[in-house]
């Protein structure tokens, strides 16, 4: 009697070979909205992927807010935006209680920084206790209000912007706020074909908008990419490499303040992201070269005689990591 062969089932994908291709189509269907800014792109992701926030500086019009819209539609997460302004109140951002009085008891009303990413928008122009009150949130991952804490939901991401030309009226971050930022994202003008193209798609209505992007995943799916991110193995070589690089900002002549031991564990973690990108379970040195630039920059101050002279933080940056010998593969 003839039988018929049996068939083995498909392999199964393993949580890192799926975390490997969601990030990816993630990274994909965002850069079709997003076009021109692919460093920037993979920056921001690999800030959200390792559970981080970032400081993105640009001038206005550059699409930071459909970056952000783009990434929550991927894996169905919630969006909020706050307007930073001198009158804003820190209640603003985390919200109160209000007394009900047909129900005769309080009730929590939640602020915008109840959700999974938050753009603060020019977080220079409101005061420092404002300011502080999203960083504490930022910091702790709950909002305390009137003595009880509230967690937030995970995952939750805070892009805080700010526009490095207009400095009247404007209350710069200090260096340890500044330290709670996992990354300091520049964003510079989109070369010529791609704003061409930006352009005529936007007045052609020929272009794809964030809101038409296809769902990749669920929220517990982006929380399985990050686990699988965390889990990325790190040589002790590879460390060492981090922290002379950490050390070689406080070292270095020219530069004033150098970064501190946070920028040494940020820079291992955002390294692991982009290991992650690139199908990598493990961290090599390019990527903490990769990683080393925005996650540095906002961490190191240049000497104000340097910086009258017209020096640039960036270059000396680059030039550390030059110099900076690196383990060998």
């Amino acid at each position: 009697m003839e039988t018929t062969p049996e068939t083995n089932p498909p392999p199964q994908s393993s949580p890192f070979e799926l975390a490997v291709e969601v990030m990816n189509t993630i990274r994909r269907r965002v850069g079709r909205v997003f076009l021109g800014q692919t460093a920037v792109l993979d920056q921001v992701l690999a800030a959200f992927l390792a559970g981080g926030h970032v400081l993105i500086e640009g001038k206005p019009g550059l699409g930071k807010t459909h970056l952000v819209l783009a990434i929550a539609r991927a894996f169905g997460g919630t969006f909020r935006r706050i307007q930073f302004t001198p009158d804003l109140m820190p209640s603003d951002v985390t919200g109160h209680t209000l007394y009900d009085m047909a129900a005769q008891q309080f009730r929590l009303r939640k602020g915008p920084v109840f959700t999974n990413l938050l753009l603060a928008d020019e977080i220079n122009r409101a005061p420092a206790k404002t300011q502080a009150a999203l960083l504490e949130v930022m910091q702790e991952v709950q909002v305390t209000i009137d003595g009880e804490s509230h967690a937030l939901p995970p995952p939750f991401m805070t892009l805080a912007t700010q526009n490095p030309i207009e400095q009247e009226g404007t209350y710069p971050l200090p260096e340890a706020q500044l330290d709670r930022f996992l990354m300091k994202v520049v964003i510079d003008y989109p070369e010529k074909h791609d704003e061409e193209q930006i352009v005529g798609e936007l007045l052609t209505g020929t272009g794809l908008k964030a809101s038409e992007i296809l769902q990749v995943c669920d929220v517990a799916g982006i929380i399985a990419v990050q686990r699988a991110v965390a889990s990325a193995r790190v040589a002790q070589e590879v460390i060492a490499y981090a922290v002379r690089l950490v050390r070689a900002t406080r070292e270095t002549q020219g530069i004033a303040l150098g970064a501190g031991t946070r920028g040494a564990i940020s820079l291992v973690r955002v390294a692991k992201s982009f290991a992650v990108m690139q199908g990598r379970d493990y961290v090599v040195p390019d990527d903490i070269k990769t990683a080393a630039l925005p996650v540095l920059r906002h961490r190191v101050a240049i000497a104000p005689e340097l910086a009258i002279s017209g020096q640039n933080l960036d270059d000396m940056l680059t030039s550390i990591i030059s110099n900076t010998e690196a383990p060998r593969r």
